[in-house]
């Protein structure tokens, strides 16, 4: 049955933690507002016309680094199930350590049509020029507007808009710390209002629940290293990603350890720049893209190493097969 459409948009924020969420703690800061805490300090949000309805992820607030794979897969399944009910759009608060690949997990669980947009804030709340209140505001402000709907997940900050995607956290403290090296941006908030001048393609989905347990190792190319770690890889991990030089290249003392893994596990191989795409077909010497695909490793695409492990730590916790993470892959070099 199709409900009615509502008369005003109903927005919920499920504030997760983060820097947004920091309050003076024994020296310096940590964790400790909650939901409503975050709005107070929004007031412009009143003079909107939306049904904003906050709550707590957890009974007390934690920070980026401490959130798991299966407290995102948990939240995906909170968004369904308020979507189902009267939810028409969604503004998750969290801490930015871990945005771009938390955002990205979520894209790929979140099967539903709803906006759910993803902010936090670099500066905390005692500082100086804080941007916890206008991120939260325009993040609310793009969860309600239609070119939103359908889009997946997205990341506004710094009146910024980003596919989750292809947002990377490429700073370590400035406030626009987000950006999208590959594409640019989707749109920005301008006098407040979203303005979206790209919209991503066709998104992939990975329908839970994560029912079994799965480790995926996330390996990067070094400069003279001799690959020893690689050694015995089947035997600790049930996929693995290798951040790779540029199009996709690893020293040639690591082929024969890659090879004698992807026999056993699927290995992905991502470009660890930051930008741009894999290879396939270009170069050809010993480790080079063509080389590994020889050897049965599976090319990212545009997947920058931490998404690539993300989806294949994803399938595999759904137990797709090794030719369900081929298609997979192969519909991501695509978009």
């Amino acid at each position: 049955m199709v409900r009615p459409a509502p008369s005003r948009p109903e927005i919920h924020l499920i504030s997760l933690g983060g820097t947004i969420s920091m309050a003076a703690d024994q020296g310096g800061v940590a964790p400790r507002l909650g939901a409503d805490a975050l709005l107070r300090a929004v007031p412009a949000l009143a003079e909107t016309d939306v049904d904003l309805k906050v709550s707590d992820f957890r009974p007390a607030p934690v920070p980026g680094a401490s959130l798991t794979v299966d407290d995102i897969a948990e939240l995906a399944e909170l968004i369904k199930q308020r979507e189902q009910a009267s939810a028409t759009g969604f503004v998750i608060v969290q801490g930015t350590d871990t945005i771009e690949e938390t955002a990205f997990l979520l894209d790929l669980l979140h099967t539903g049509s709803a906006p759910a947009i993803v902010t936090g804030a670099m500066r905390h709340p005692a500082l100086p020029g804080a941007d916890g209140p206008a991120n939260i505001f325009a993040a609310v402000q793009t969860a309600c507007a239609p070119a939103a709907h359908g889009a997946g997940i997205l990341v506004v900050f710094s009146d910024q808009i980003h596919a989750a995607r292809f947002v990377r956290k490429v700073h370590a403290s400035a406030p626009s710390a987000f950006a999208s090296p590959t594409t640019g941006p989707l749109g920005l908030i301008t006098e407040g209002r979203p303005q979206f001048l790209l919209r991503p393609p066709d998104r992939l989905t990975v329908p839970g629940p994560l029912i079994r347990r799965a480790k995926v190792a996330l390996v990067t190319a070094t400069l003279g290293d001799d690959g020893e770690h690689l050694h015995g890889l089947a035997d600790r991990y049930d996929g693995a990603t290798i951040a790779a030089f540029g199009v996709g290249h690893v020293p040639s003392s690591w082929v024969e350890a890659l090879e004698a893994a992807a026999r056993r596990i699927p290995v992905v191989y991502a470009s660890r720049t930051g930008a741009g795409s894999t290879a396939s077909g270009t170069y050809a010497f010993a480790g080079s893209e063509t080389d590994l695909l020889k050897r049965g490793l599976i090319p990212a695409g545009p997947l920058d190493p931490y998404k690539a492990r993300l989806l294949l730590l994803a399938l595999l916790r759904t137990g797709a097969d090794r030719a369900a993470v081929e298609v997979a892959f192969i519909g991501q070099r695509e978009f």
